[in-house]
């Protein structure tokens, strides 16, 4: 009976100490990593998140044909935003509430990101953005982290290029999206530092579909250079409607220009345009030494193959965000507040955006030199020379 009763007590034990176990390791109860992605599919900013799109969903089948992460593989969960703060609203928490996925990857848009933040600190979940504006993280929020090089430093790079043509007097144009409103706050709290006049600060609305009364306003000012920072269609108009008023002066654009979309829809318009960008546009100019050279190269022979269409900066922004997220996987299991703590240690991640360099104070990673400096020419993005 003595026997017996130990016996029991042992099993018991040993019941409860695997039970322990099992719990404290996530890898050893889930039968996939659930992960949730929100992308402008459609709509305005299309360009943006159906690259975005494909991406993330070839990754992910790269992942699990390599044996997942860590032998688990990645379910995507998928939500099309349509470029809208409250669908993105409603996607995030769709995504959280029902889904149960343990990190998202997007939006596409910067006033889609601000919109969910409140959303996905509160819930305690990692967030990897796609869009650019430095507000996204700066401050600095415990959850959310991103992958576009920051808009802070696409202005230092394009006044910096200003500065060193000897332009002084320089107008600027912007969309009121949350993207083309925290780059119009940077435009202006930078100029001064570059010995830069702003002559002109015009703006205009998305669904906006002409800007010659602004570019009318702006070619009276004798500005020497104008900077257009928005997203699409917005950056084919002002190039189209400064060829018609004959604007003759310098069109810089934010790196929202990174797709040869644009250019081919500019047509004639685009040519000699002038904008930062990350090295993915400009890659066979990239030295075999650098260490973005193989990342950048594999990215776009694979996506290049697979969808018959070129490779843009924005696509490039998913892919470091699913393979960011796999490396901290790989060390945190689905553990989210260990997800979070596993990204701000990353440090000489090559992407396609940069070198990247995480910090419990730094959730973009990256700084100016991600940037190169790009023009048109001929219809295709080529190094801008000195």
């Amino acid at each position: 009976m003595k026997k017996t009763v130990v016996i029991m007590a042992v099993a018991s034990a040993l019941i409860a100490l695997f039970l322990l176990i099992a719990a404290g390791d996530p890898e050893e109860v889930v039968d996939s990593y659930k992960i949730g992605a929100v992308f402008a599919i459609t709509g305005p900013a299309s360009w943006l998140g159906e690259p975005e799109r494909n991406t993330v969903v070839m990754a992910a089948e790269m992942i699990n044909e390599s044996g997942g992460i860590n032998g688990i593989p990645i379910e995507l969960v998928i939500e099309d935003t349509v470029g809208d703060e409250t669908k993105t609203v409603n996607a995030v928490k769709k995504l959280i509430n029902s889904d149960k996925v343990i990190a998202i990857i997007g939006p596409s848009r910067s006033g889609s990101t601000m919109a969910i933040i409140p959303i996905v600190e509160k819930a305690q979940i990692p967030l990897i953005s796609c869009a650019a504006a430095e507000s996204i993280v700066n401050p600095v929020k415990d959850w959310v982290f991103k992958t576009p090089q920051l808009d802070r430093h696409a202005v230092d790079r394009i006044y910096g290029h200003m500065r060193d043509s000897g332009i002084k007097n320089i107008a600027i144009i912007s969309g009121t999206t949350g993207f083309g409103s925290a780059g119009r706050a940077q435009l202006r709290n930078l100029a001064d530092g570059y010995g830069l006049t702003i002559v002109a600060d015009e703006t205009y609305g998305p669904a906006d579909t002409d800007m010659t009364a602004q570019l009318t306003k702006i070619r009276g000012t004798g500005a020497q250079a104008l900077v257009n920072w928005s997203i699409v269609p917005a950056q084919i108009i002002v190039a189209k409607n400064m060829r018609q008023l004959g604007m003759d002066i310098p069109l810089y654009q934010s790196h929202g220009f990174g797709n040869i979309k644009y250019v081919q829809a500019a047509g004639e318009a685009a040519e000699g345009i002038i904008f930062p960008a990350g090295r993915l546009l400009a890659v066979d100019s990239v030295p075999s030494s650098h260490p973005q050279k193989k990342v950048l190269m594999e990215y776009k022979s694979l996506y290049e193959s697979r969808f018959n269409e070129p490779v843009s900066t924005f696509g490039g922004h998913a892919w470091d965000a699913i393979w960011l997220l796999k490396e901290a996987i790989e060390e945190a299991g689905a553990d989210k507040a260990g997800i979070r703590d596993a990204f701000e240690k990353i440090t000489g991640f090559a992407g396609t955006g940069g070198v990247f360099n995480y910090s419990a104070t730094d959730h973009t990673g990256l700084q100016k030199d991600a940037f190169e400096m790009l023009t048109v020419k001929n219809g295709q993005f080529v190094v801008l020379e000195d």
